[in-house]
Formats: C-alpha cells, structure tokens, sequence
C-alpha cells in the first residue's frame, strides 16, 4: 500500500449529475490502488457528494496536485494540474464523434475498436492528444452484474421504453397511443423511463399510464434496469446502445443510424409487430446485436476503469505530452473561467 507521500492524486470533474454514474467505478479501482480521488462539480449533483469528496475552489485543486482529471464531459478546466482525460458520457446516438475535439484534451479512453479506429485517425492528423481503448468505467459494476448466458425471455415478458428528450428525436408522443393500448391487457409489463430533461407534460402523460402492468421509473441511472427487462423501445438515445451490450433485442421509432441490430420502424402500426419480433429473438438479430456490442464495447470482464488508470500511467510515464501543443481555444476557455470564477494563471 503507498504511503501517503506516494499516494498519486485523481481528480473527478462533473458538471453534470451523469458524471457520477460514469466515474463512480473509477473512483473504487482508484482507492482500490491504495490511491485518493477527489471531485470538482460545477453543476447539478453536486448535492450527491459526501462531506469532505469535494473540493470547493480552484485554488484547492491547484494545491491539492492531482496527477490527472478526468472527465465524461465534453470540456474540462485547462487552468487544473494535471493529465486531462476525457472518459465519454455514453456511446455514439447518431452524432459524428469529432464534435468532441475540442482541444481540452491530452489523453481520450476510447469505448471500443469503432472509436478507437475514428479518434486515433483524427489524434494522427492533428496530434495534440492521444488514444487508448479502455472500455467504459460506467459499465463496470453491469458488467460484472449480467456474466453469464443471457436469460431466456420471461412470462410475462417485460420491456423497458425509454425515450430521450429533444423533440426532434423523440417518439414519446408519437407512440404514446400504442404504449397505452399495449399496457392494458396484461400481455406484456412495460417500465417506463425517460431522459431528465423530457418535457415535464409528456412525462406526466406517461405516469399517468401506471397500472398493474406498467411503471413508471425514476431511476438516476438506466443501468439499473436493465437486467429486469427482456427488451427495449426507443428511438435514438445513447442508452440503446448500452442496452444491446446485455445482448438483447431494442425496437427504435425514426433511428437517426439504424442497422441490423436494431429493429427500425417508421409507423406506429409498425410497432406492435416489431415488438413480437424482437421478444422471439430471430437468430440473425442476435448475431448483428453480438456484432455491434463487439464493435462498440468489447470487455465484458468489468475492469475497464483499471485499464484508464493504466493509460494515464502509460501517458505520464511517455513524458506526458504529445506531438504538437492543443489549440489555443479562447472563446471556450474564456467561457470556463467566466463560469467558474476563476481568472488566474493557467
């Protein structure tokens, strides 16, 4: 166990309450190693801290030394010491991923092979930051949790809807007459769940739906059910990528990257169909699941937070620096700093 003096410094950065669910198992793998984590938040979730996990300035962290921050956000302070690493909040729902060079980065820790392959390209190009294919610390404990064959499908059968907020991708009101139709006779259980920041009379529409056969959950973190259900609706959301990591089947209304893992339809008559599809679990559905899981995520041994921690050490231990210096960014650090409060050196 390293003496104090020897213990290396981690610091968590959020500024938003997700950052928690992702760098929670980083936190344990950290401690695990004999070695001491503390968070910076400036935003919501904050609240969910205990006493004495926070650093509360600035001029705390600056002194506290942390040997990296790391992130799941798409930014980070650049006035902090230390490596900055960047994590990812959730895998690729239909955006390109180079939205996230922004130049705050030294270090990304990529999911899996299709990341790595599209950010080592762009690290070679531009040279301001390296790659490494980690896997993703938030899937962790799931990991652990789902080894094993998958389940067979239950009687009744559950599914879990889930739909994201914006409304241009979101088919919470287009399908809400068929979720309510489908949720009556007993056929099927449903658990509802919805992105925080859905519009509140939707998500009051949904909860009204609650009956013996349908709930309507608020769970913080998605993760948590699915192990409980046999599939899932949706429509174009980072959390369907994570649900065919356990291998099982996802219905999406209007995808915006549809493939042969998902069953996309385009009509809410379609809906119905597509669900009793996905529940018989044709064979060549499971095959282009098993595929995409492999692509996007292929650990399953629930240590990708060890293999961040081992980036950062290799990083540091290459000189920690890479082949050209990152941009200058004024505009996005300026706004940092006007948010934090903070005007002093870099």
């Amino acid at each position: 166990m390293p003496t104090p003096a020897q213990k290396k410094h981690y610091l968590l950065y959020g500024s938003e309450r997700y950052a928690l669910a992702i760098l929670r198992p980083l936190q344990d793998a950290i401690r695990a190693r004999g070695d001491e984590t503390a968070w910076f938040f400036d935003g919501p979730g904050a609240s969910d801290l205990v006493e004495g996990e926070r650093l509360l300035s600035v001029e705390e962290v600056r002194r506290w030394k942390p040997i990296a921050v790391i992130t799941p956000g798409n930014h980070l302070p650049h006035f902090f010491p230390g490596v900055k690493v960047e994590t990812f909040h959730g895998f690729n729902a239909g955006k390109p991923r180079h939205v996230y060079i922004r130049g705050f980065f030294d270090l990304y820790c990529t999911t899996g092979p299709k990341d790595t392959a599209q950010f080592g390209a762009l690290a070679k190009k531009l040279g301001h930051f390296s790659v490494t294919e980690t896997g993703w610390p938030k899937l962790d404990p799931f990991m652990k949790e789902i080894a094993g064959p998958l389940p067979p499908v239950r009687k009744p059968p559950v599914i879990l809807y889930h739909s994201t907020f914006s409304p241009s991708w979101s088919a919470a009101e287009t399908l809400y007459e068929e979720v309510k139709r489908l949720s009556r006779d007993g056929r099927w259980h449903w658990i509802i769940t919805f992105h925080p920041k859905m519009n509140p009379e939707t998500t009051a529409k949904y909860k009204a739906l609650q009956n013996e056969y349908l709930t309507f959950a608020e769970n913080d973190n998605i993760l948590d059910l699915f192990p409980q259900v046999d599939m899932m609706c949706s429509d174009t959301s980072s959390a369907l990528s994570e649900f065919l990591l356990t291998g099982k089947p996802v219905v999406t209304f209007k995808n915006r990257a549809p493939g042969p893992q998902l069953i996309d339809i385009d009509d809410p008559a379609q809906f119905e169909p597509a669900i009793e599809r996905a529940l018989a679990r044709p064979p060549e559905l499971m095959q282009a699941i098993r595929d995409f899981g492999d692509a996007i995520h292929p650990y399953r041994d629930g240590h990708s937070s060890e293999r961040v921690l081992d980036a950062i050490d290799a990083f540091i231990a290459g000189g920690g620096r890479n082949r050209k210096r990152k941009p200058l960014n004024f505009w996005r650090k300026f706004k940092l700093r006007r948010r934090i409060g903070y005007w002093g050196p870099a």
